[in-house]
């Protein structure tokens, strides 16, 4: 079987997405109508301006006493998020997500075009032990480089 890539493995076709100016109440309410742990957050063209998750609503907005109704989502996503192409493989993407601690992706086509949102869970159990396998392999060949 062939490495499935991000873009094959997404559940949601759907792509759950809100602007700037949006308040983190209409965006937490998004997330929730979508069944979706986080929002993309896009300016007017379509270009991904930042991410708003779960988490983010956790820390810096409940743990920060924050009004969901008059906070801004802008000021309180995670800005310039990390996205990946539509052929990265489902590997690649969970090694980088473990890497970098969270746990969603913004699909985006060469030409720019946001294609999908990939998430931790879209990977298999399959996938997941081979991530943490070539995890480990590439710790011991960094071990012997060192």
């Amino acid at each position: 079987m062939a490495d499935r890539t991000v873009l094959e493995s997404i559940s949601r076709t759907q792509l759950v997405t809100a602007f700037p100016q949006s308040t983190v109440f209409e965006a937490a309410c998004t997330m929730a109508r979508a069944r979706s742990g986080s929002v993309l957050i896009l300016d007017e063209a379509g270009k991904p301006l930042g991410i708003f998750t779960e988490r983010d609503l956790l820390i810096k907005v409940v743990a920060q006493s924050l009004d969901p109704a008059a906070t801004l989502v802008s000021a309180v996503m995670t800005g310039n998020p990390l996205t990946v192409p539509p052929d990265m493989t489902v590997c690649d993407a969970v090694l980088l997500m473990k890497e970098r601690r969270f746990r969603h992706l913004p699909i985006v086509a060469p030409s720019g075009k946001v294609m999908g949102m990939f998430s931790f869970r879209d990977a298999s159990a399959r996938e997941l032990i081979d991530a943490d396998d070539l995890e480990e392999h590439l710790d011991q060949v960094t071990d012997v480089l060192a």
